[in-house]
């Protein structure tokens, strides 16, 4: 068994969250994917995913090995980009897309340490919560925040992990109640995202399973911006990744609701179009980011 291509495998599926899904992402056959999975837990003797007929968890040891395989994934990846880098100068105009959000708090703080170690480099950034299409953009690295990417003929580095939960107001709670089981949620005004995965429902997650809520959404807005503004005005509760709710968790703006039941984490990826063609500054950017966000904006 080629085990890097384990590792990688085996991501997509828990990144997925789906057999299924991982599957037709890689353009194989579940079976092969839930074969070679069952080989490598019997090689390790112990279990890494729980399975049954309607649902897949992480075991520790499953979490452990995600963790580690991620990180083992990026260091070959990182290898790779850093003998092409040597090949190249690191100089001409960059152009680079992001969500308006992420763009607008975490990239744009990290742009003048970039700028001063390359000063040969131009950049033109585009913010835009949409899915651009790059090549008739003419953008040389997307920024993209999924819970995962569908196979396509991009290539994507994963470049980091955010935390994602349920927020209110204060004085939102205090006027509606506090609520304490995913059931509970129903009875409340909700907030959405319209470019969330399921703008109908949150997947929340327990350490047993993971509980679809329902909700309506008599607000949806295509900015988490804008949304984290309406909740700490009050507005109802809504789902925030950590860079924009760590900050006004700490300052009392907002509290976190059903603590125990978090969203499933989204992943940064910087996407190119191909992996052959990346040039220096691109990789260096890349490289730039990554290392700038480890440990800064991972789950919580």
């Amino acid at each position: 068994m080629d085990k890097l291509a384990f590792m990688r495998a085996y991501c997509r599926i828990v990144e997925r969250g789906s057999f299924a899904k991982a599957a037709e992402d890689l353009q194989v056959s579940p079976g092969l994917l839930s074969r070679d999975l069952k080989q490598f837990e019997d090689a390790l003797g112990c279990m890494l995913l729980a399975r049954t007929t309607r649902s897949m968890s992480l075991t520790t040891q499953g979490r452990v090995y995600y963790e580690e395989a991620r990180r083992i994934l990026a260091d070959v990846e990182r290898s790779e980009d850093a003998v092409r880098m040597a090949a190249g100068q690191v100089r001409g105009r960059l152009t680079i897309n992001a969500p308006h959000s992420f763009g607008v708090t975490v990239l744009a703080p990290l742009l003048p340490a970039f700028i001063d170690k390359h000063p040969e480099v131009e950049l033109t950034l585009s913010f835009d919560d949409r899915v651009v299409d790059m090549i008739e953009g003419g953008y040389d690295l997307s920024i993209r925040i999924r819970s995962a990417l569908p196979d396509s003929g991009l290539v994507a580095r994963h470049i980091a992990s955010l935390g994602q939960a349920l927020f209110a107001a204060p004085a939102y709670l205090a006027q509606h109640g506090t609520p304490h089981t995913p059931a509970d949620l129903a009875a409340h005004r909700a907030v959405g995202y319209l470019h969330a995965d399921d703008t109908t429902a949150w997947a929340l997650q327990s350490p047993q399973e993971t509980v679809t809520a329902p909700h309506h959404a008599r607000l949806q807005v295509g900015s988490s911006l804008v949304l984290r503004d309406l909740l700490i005005a009050g507005h109802g509760i809504g789902a925030l990744p950590a860079f924009l709710s760590d900050p006004a968790e700490r300052d009392g703006r907002l509290v976190r609701v059903l603590a125990d039941h978090p969203l499933p984490s989204r992943h940064v990826y910087a996407v190119t179009a191909s992996r052959r063609g990346t040039d220096a500054k691109t990789l260096a950017f890349i490289d730039h980011l990554q290392t700038t966000l480890a440990g800064d904006h991972g789950d919580s």
